[in-house]
């Protein structure tokens, strides 16, 4: 007696062979979590229905339910979301510099980029949604938190290995210089997702620069200083 394999099934040219894995699956849920990402940071984890994302993206709600078991479930897989795009947008690039006052340089220009080109339509999702979060506990803000203090430390451990190569004196005070150099990544996020003027994101470069520039070394200052006047005398050469 045949029996018939449900694990297989034949060809044009008749020979078995085995089932090709759906990959519409994979794909309906990142369209999911990519539309959820983007108007969590217009509208708030918390405000981000299962209802409204489905009439956003044109799904059924029961076709999301397949994918999200809970409101929770779909905050936890949109922040994991909006973490790999940070990564590969951000952190990745700014990971290929040099350590030390070049990383910082290096990571704040990662981060204009991703604003500048509006990644997500509220700005920096990990800045805004942590906002949003901060009052209301649970394992969503928990991981937002995590989130937040890995890119602080990023700031933190490029200070450290400028002290340690001799670009910054060694009683620097490092968690007030990443203080001050993420507070205005901050207001620059906020500002530019309010005016859409590249100027605010000018002005944070400027104060980043300010501030680096207040603490480095005094070898590090006149290197400085030797390479903006060697800049503006090939300028005055070629005019």
């Amino acid at each position: 007696m045949g029996s018939h394999d449900s694990g297989s099934r034949r060809s044009d040219g008749g020979k078995p062979v085995g089932r090709k894995p759906r990959a519409d699956g994979v794909e309906s849920r990142r369209t999911i979590l990519l539309a959820a990402a983007e108007l969590a940071t217009t509208r708030g984890l918390e405000g981000l229905s299962i209802g409204e994302l489905a009439r956003h993206i044109g799904m059924s709600k029961s076709g999301l339910y397949a994918h999200f078991k809970s409101k929770e479930e779909l905050e936890l897989a949109t922040i994991e979301t909006a973490a790999e795009i940070f990564e590969r947008d951000v952190l990745g690039p700014a990971g290929e510099s040099p350590g030390g006052l070049g990383r910082v340089r290096a990571l704040s220009e990662a981060f204009f980029g991703h604003l500048e080109r509006r990644v997500f339509p509220g700005g920096c999702f990990i800045a805004t949604v942590s906002v949003q979060l901060a009052s209301r506990p649970g394992r969503p803000r928990d991981r937002v938190m995590e989130l937040q203090m890995r890119w602080l430390e990023q700031f933190a451990e490029a200070l450290g290995r400028a002290v340690s190569g001799g670009e910054l004196s060694r009683d620097t005070d490092i968690d007030q210089l990443v203080f001050e150099i993420t507070a205005m990544l901050v207001r620059a996020n906020f500002t530019w997702v309010v005016t859409g003027d590249s100027r605010v994101l000018e002005q944070a470069r400027i104060g980043i620069r300010h501030v680096l520039e207040r603490v480095v070394g005094p070898t590090e200052c006149e290197s400085r200083s030797s390479e903006r006047r060697a800049t503006r005398e090939r300028s005055r050469s070629r005019a």
